[in-house]
């Protein structure tokens, strides 16, 4: 979902829910997703760390070595030793699910979940009348019903089952709207009728998932817990559909604000003053140190983290962020994206070797060494679009953030972990992002865009 597609950043699909909840919360104009595509977003947003440290390099094909290593502490496993029951609900994406022997890949239970109900990546073969949900480690087959309708369900089950009311809660709700195969009801898509019948679906699929959204947040009320409950919500990365990211240059899988700037809603009612909108920037990674803040949970000492304790500036204040944002995905070109302050620093290698979907050994390789060469700077808050580079005419600013992104570049290759087994490179399948190409991909992206 793009940062344009809920109607209360500017998008045409009815989101009611979202909506309320942005206006009668925290809205922020400048969030940013932990990577632009999938699994490394998620990465992020559960661990606070930049997804390459944990060597979530892009999405996670199926049968993949790669996955979210057992060290790596989630959200979940920061708060359970403190009493707080924990369930995840929708697309996983971090390892096989269920169990796969032969890979033997933590599942969501040793990763701080007490209940799971979910699928490996997207639901199949749509968001209607999915086959693959697996509960607890158990296949349901096909069950009947919208994919989100369905997550919506089992979170309200959840509560009338499972849930302790002398226990605080963590749950993460992750909606497969509406990522493709789009499947939307017929009342929904009637919803649009100015429209063709798949952008049509499209809007109504966003609309079916505010309606799920908005079920969660009435679970919550009608037991008395939104006031003393926070709520963030976010899409995972930009979008693969053309507009849905408004003014933003670059779409889903670039590291152009486009790919990676998202809707973001903070929503405590009983600790963060409502009726805000902040434009000072975020990304998934604060959320668990924020988290850490909030329950009084120390952070361990044995790793770094990416984020910052958003406290702060949830409650009324500012905060002071030392260290920049860095977004780090080989198969965008350029490869690199660093923000700091107003300022966005693009960074692309000089590597002939088109990349592929999924992670093989050649890119593994590059991932390990990759040198960037070519540097684009943007004013993101004066230039929303990134159409004007600066790297030029602002020499001084360049050199400074250039020099700052090779050395946390560096950092990040050396630890994050070479995996074994991957797949052999096939040029047949690869994407070719070679910068010339890339280059008239964009031409005709902006050209399209002004049509």
């Amino acid at each position: 979902m793009g940062y344009a597609d809920l109607h209360g950043y500017g998008g045409v699909a009815n989101t009611p829910n979202l909506d309320a909840l942005a206006s009668e919360g925290v809205k922020f104009t400048n969030c940013y997703a932990g990577a632009p595509n999938c699994s490394p977003s998620r990465v992020g947003i559960l661990t606070g760390r930049i997804p390459a440290r944990a060597g979530m390099y892009s999405y996670r094909p199926p049968g993949s070595v790669m996955h979210l290593p057992d060290n790596e502490i989630t959200i979940a496993e920061l708060l359970k030793p403190v009493g707080y029951q924990t369930a995840h609900f929708g697309k996983w994406h971090l390892s096989v699910l269920p169990q796969d022997p032969g890979l033997n890949q933590p599942q969501p239970h040793q990763q701080g979940f007490d209940y799971t109900l979910g699928t490996e990546n997207n639901a199949q073969p749509s968001h209607l009348n999915p086959v693959n949900f697996i509960r607890n480690g158990s296949s349901l087959g096909k069950v009947e019903g919208y994919s989100c309708q369905l997550i919506a369900d089992e979170v309200e089950l959840w509560f009338e089952q499972k849930y302790k009311k002398e226990q605080p809660f963590f749950l993460y709700v992750a909606f497969h709207e509406p990522h493709a195969k789009v499947a939307s009801p017929d009342n929904l898509i009637a919803n649009y009728p100015g429209y063709d019948k798949k952008t049509a679906e499209y809007f109504a699929n966003i609309e079916n998932m505010d309606l799920a959204a908005g079920r969660i947040l009435q679970a919550l009320k009608s037991r008395g817990l939104d006031k003393n409950t926070m709520v963030f919500f976010a899409s995972d990365n930009g979008p693969y559909r053309m507009s849905s990211q408004g003014e933003l240059r670059g779409l889903k899988g670039e590291v152009y604000d486009g790919g990676i700037k998202v809707p973001g809603i903070f929503s405590y009612p009983g600790a963060f003053p409502g009726n805000r909108e902040i434009e000072t920037p975020i990304w998934f990674q604060d959320l668990l140190p924020t988290i850490s803040e909030l329950c009084g949970v120390a952070l361990p000492e044995d790793r770094k983290y990416d984020g910052i304790n958003l406290l702060p500036l949830l409650e009324g204040g500012t905060i002071l962020r030392e260290k920049p944002m860095l977004w780090y995905f080989y198969r965008s070109s350029p490869e690199l994206a660093m923000r700091k302050g107003d300022y966005m620093l693009l960074a692309r290698a000089n590597d002939p070797v088109p990349r592929t979907h999924g992670v093989t050994d050649v890119d593994m390789t590059f991932i390990k060494t990759i040198q960037p060469e070519f540097f684009e700077l943007y004013n993101v808050v004066n230039d929303v679009g990134q159409q004007k580079d600066l790297a030029a005419t602002e020499p001084e600013k360049l050199e400074a953030m250039k020099n700052e992104l090779l050395v946390l570049l560096e950092e990040i290759k050396k630890e994050g972990p070479v995996w074994e087994g991957l797949p052999k490179y096939n040029e047949k399948k690869a994407n070719h992002n070679k910068p010339e190409e890339f280059i008239r991909n964009q031409e005709r992206f902006l050209l399209k865009g002004k049509q």
